[in-house]
This record gives C-alpha cells, sequence and structure tokens, in this order.
C-alpha cells in the first residue's frame, strides 16, 4: 500500500503523518491497546480522561503502553454531559498534561450518544477563548458544523452513526456539504464499522477517520488496525487521483478507430 509523502493531515499548528486517528477505549487491556495502535500506523490516539488512567502511578498507566516520542495524546471528554463536566474535564488535562490541542463531545442521552449540540457550540466558544485547539463531535448537520468552525473549531468531526453502533455510513450527502462548506478538516467520528467505511470516508474527501470500536471490538484488533491503516491509505489516494465519471450507458476499454 503506497503512502504520499508530504501529504500530511495538519490540526492546528499539529502535523500528522497519519490520516487514521485510534481511540484508547474497550480493548482487553493495554498491552492490546498498544499492539492495536502500533499496527494502525497512527500519530494519534484519543484518550478519556475520566476513564483512562494516566496519572496515578500505583496502577496501569496507558503511557507505559506508548511510546508518547511518536505518539500524541488527545484528551476528550468522552462521558460529559454538560458542558460544564466537559470544560473542568478539559481543564484539568491542561493542568496535568500541558494539552492545549483536545477533543470535545458533549453527549445528549445514554441510548444514542449523539451530541448535544447547543451544549457542545457553548464549550466550544468558551474552550477557544481560554487557547484550547478543539476538534469537535457533532451530528451531521451542515449548518451546525459550519457554526462550529465559526466558534473557532480546530476540526469538526461529524458521526456517520451512532457511537459504538457500526452502522457505517448513514448520511453520505450530508457529509459531503460538510465537507465542500469547511476551511477546517473534517474528520469522521463515530460509527464506522469496518475498513470499508473507512475507505468510503476518505473518497468523499474526508481529511481523517477516527476508530475505536471498529478496532477493539473486533475478533483480531490488531489484524483489524493493520486492515484500518491500508484502507485510510487506498481512499485517500483515490480521492487524490479523482475517480471517473458515472455514466448511465456502457463504453468500450478499447479504442473503436482502426479495428480490424
Amino acid at each position: 500500500m503506497v503512502k504520499l509523502k508530504n501529504d500530511f493531515l495538519k490540526i492546528s499548528n499539529t502535523k500528522l503523518k497519519s490520516r487514521l486517528i485510534v481511540g484508547t477505549g474497550k480493548y482487553k487491556n493495554f498491552k492490546e491497546t498498544a499492539e492495536a495502535v502500533k499496527a494502525s500506523g497512527t500519530d494519534m490516539v484519543t484518550v478519556a480522561v475520566r476513564r483512562v488512567n494516566i496519572i496515578d502511578k500505583r496502577k496501569p498507566m496507558l503511557t507505559d503502553y506508548l511510546n508518547q516520542k511518536k505518539i500524541k495524546l488527545l484528551p476528550n471528554t468522552a462521558g460529559c454531559y454538560t458542558s460544564d463536566e466537559a470544560l473542568r474535564t478539559l481543564r484539568l488535562a491542561r493542568e496535568m498534561g500541558g494539552w492545549k490541542l483536545v477533543k470535545l463531545e458533549v453527549l445528549g442521552d445514554k441510548k444514542t450518544l449523539y451530541p448535544n449540540m447547543i451544549e457542545t457550540i457553548f464549550a466550544t466558544k468558551i474552550l477557544v477563548k481560554e487557547g484550547f485547539k478543539v476538534m469537535v463531535y457533532c451530528t451531521d448537520n451542515p449548518l451546525l458544523a459550519k457554526k462550529l468552525e465559526d466558534c473557532g473549531a480546530s476540526a469538526i468531526m461529524p458521526l456517520a452513526s451512532p457511537i459504538g453502533s457500526g452502522l457505517g455510513f448513514q448520511n453520505t450527502e450530508n457529509i459531503s456539504l460538510i465537507i465542500k462548506k469547511a476551511k477546517v478538516p473534517v474528520i469522521v467520528d463515530a460509527g464506522i464499522g469496518t475498513a470499508s467505511d473507512a475507505t468510503i470516508a476518505m473518497e468523499l474527501g474526508c481529511d481523517g477517520v477516527l476508530i475505536n470500536s471498529a478496532i477493539a471490538n473486533s475478533k483480531k484488533p490488531t489484524l483489524m488496525a493493520r486492515a484500518f491503516k491500508d484502507a485510510v491509505i487506498s481512499g485517500r489516494n483515490a480521492f487524490l487521483a479523482g475517480r471517473m465519471k458515472k455514466n448511465l450507458l456502457a463504453s468500450p476499454s478499447s479504442p473503436i478507430k482502426g479495428l480490424i
């Protein structure tokens, strides 16, 4: 699988070689997490500040299994249902590790895990004013996605379908509209179920994908992580190459002039 040189994903001042971001939740243990992360070829992993131990040295720590010189940690607000909870969590992350690039998600309810966009927009405005570089989990509503960008979001992260559902894309048209209007990276987050979904995202023109459940819940996480690595590269190459136009009628693959 060929990856184009100098085709970086740039989020604010952070430059990533891989367009695949990997979550660190739901694995059996940190060893399995580390193996999958390595196989994925990612430069960045998300860390749920409220759930993953990264500061208590008396207990197993995720950072003991990852090379932070190669892998950037992206603190996120998984499990937060109000803007107050999210703000408190990310301020704590900044105090703990000096992180400014963060992922914001403010959930609306426990069944769908859809983002509460009112609270999300409110929290985004505050975090930007406080100097954070915010990557924001959101619905696939193009108007609200643009509103987040206008509020100063560093990346827009629309869902493909509900978190952990594995349903894949439910509305590629809306994702395409978000991409066309956005001036910041668009990274699909949530609902992707298998490697082909990631290829679709990249062929649509997404700047990247974030994957957790599809890798962690697979029968062989390390192998699935490798599949996603190849799928993202393949989809990106196809997007840059430019697909052929669709036609209703057939078109011969060989020239008709000079027939014998």
